[in-house]
């Protein structure tokens, strides 16, 4: 069986009920949620809305209807800010982002939407008084991620929900990164729109996610038709969630979305987080043997998620992935990460960097086996 160690792209393995939970929706309750009033499209309602209420608990949502389904995160994160944003309008983010923030922000620049990428440190670091110095007159949206995938450098999401709300901005998290291994309390920290994976730290089925919308902001939907409710209407529906969920949800997914996270309420997100972050303490104090390793992100563990990123002087990260996967048996991820603007930010542009995410079901035997691989590597050069 594989090392796996990219936990940052999906994690993996899902706990052993998530599975059983899919199988069980696929092979006894079928039916379409809320389009039939027969037993079986009654009972998969029910359960979705049960899972809203999970997700609503989990992030301290105070109305589940704000929660809107989507088939990943970056859906959510499309909805949110193509919802949002007019011709004139400006939004700040950062150069950590990923490109499911970077690209809509890229496209919207053809329809008038100004877009300022704030700079962050060579560790990946965001400098809050940065975001301030960015706003402007017309300044509508900050959009940040709450950790780099490339690094995992948690930004100072409080400090720049306090420079927004002292603004009239609104704020949006990307919390593709964090959701299931750091807390998050939507009111305490006062985020607007919530953008969430579910098959990441939620530790949910792929084509799974979903977008918080605070209550009094409007978002023009991303596709309109069937919604199961005022079928009559020749619009769309203006309730939430209808209005943003045309179409069949993915009802076996959601369901194990839902059980992903009872798992992570039982085993508690403060002891992942523990067990991940004493993973990547490991391995960087054991790669910090080698001068020929270069790491990348913030030295401190605290600052950081579960995410170990460096390369080897002289080696192609390309090559080093290659190696650790065909002689290893080392599954990672190697390159640019979806993320260039961030390795531009941290000087591994254009050839990336390996990076290797730790997850739950992680060991300390798995650590290493990396550490053997990566001297073993260093050795033929």
């Amino acid at each position: 069986m594989p090392v796996y160690l990219d936990n940052a792209a999906t994690s993996f393995p899902k706990p052993e009920a998530v599975y059983q939970t899919v199988n069980h929706v696929f092979r006894n309750i079928g039916a379409n949620p809320g389009r039939s009033g027969h037993k079986w499209g009654i009972e998969a309602n029910r359960l979705i809305t049960d899972v809203r209420e999970t997700i609503a608990k989990f992030f301290n949502i105070s109305n589940p209807s704000n929660i809107v389904f989507t088939h990943n995160g970056t859906e959510a994160i499309n909805l949110g800010i193509k919802g949002l944003l007019n011709p004139g309008d400006h939004v700040i983010t950062t150069s950590m982002e990923h490109n499911s923030v970077l690209r809509p922000l890229k496209a919207l620049a053809k329809k008038g939407v100004e877009t300022t990428v704030v700079r962050c440190t060579g560790e990946g670091y965001l400098d809050p008084s940065e975001v301030q110095k960015a706003i402007k007159i017309n300044t509508r949206l900050i959009v940040t991620t709450h950790a780099s995938n490339v690094t995992g450098t948690l930004l100072p999401i409080k400090d720049i929900n306090c420079i927004a709300k002292d603004n009239g901005i609104f704020f949006m998290l990307d919390a593709s990164q964090t959701a299931g291994i750091i807390m998050i309390d939507v009111q305490k920290l006062g985020i607007d729109m919530l953008a969430c994976p579910g098959h990441k730290a939620l530790l949910g089925p792929q084509g799974t996610g979903f977008l918080y919308i605070r209550d009094g902001i409007e978002l023009r939907p991303l596709l309109e038709g069937g919604t199961g409710w005022s079928s009559e209407l020749e619009t769309q529906p203006e309730n939430l969630p209808e209005k943003f969920e045309s179409g069949t949800l993915n009802t076996p997914g959601i369901i194990g979305l839902g059980t992903g996270i009872s798992f992570i309420q039982t085993e508690r997100i403060e002891k992942i987080r523990k067990h991940e972050i004493f993973l990547s303490t490991e391995l960087t104090n054991r790669l910090n043997e080698f001068e020929e390793i270069e790491l990348y992100g913030h030295e401190s563990q605290d600052k950081k998620i579960g995410i170990v990123s460096f390369n080897i002087k002289g080696l192609n990260p390309l090559d080093v992935g290659f190696i650790l996967d065909n002689v290893y048996n080392i599954l990672v991820r190697a390159g640019l990460h979806c993320a260039p603007e961030a390795h531009k930010t941290i000087g591994t542009f254009p050839e990336g960097c390996i990076r290797i995410s730790m997850g739950y079901f992680n060991t300390t035997e798995e650590i290493d086996l990396v550490y053997e691989a990566i001297k073993g590597i260093i050795r033929q050069v």
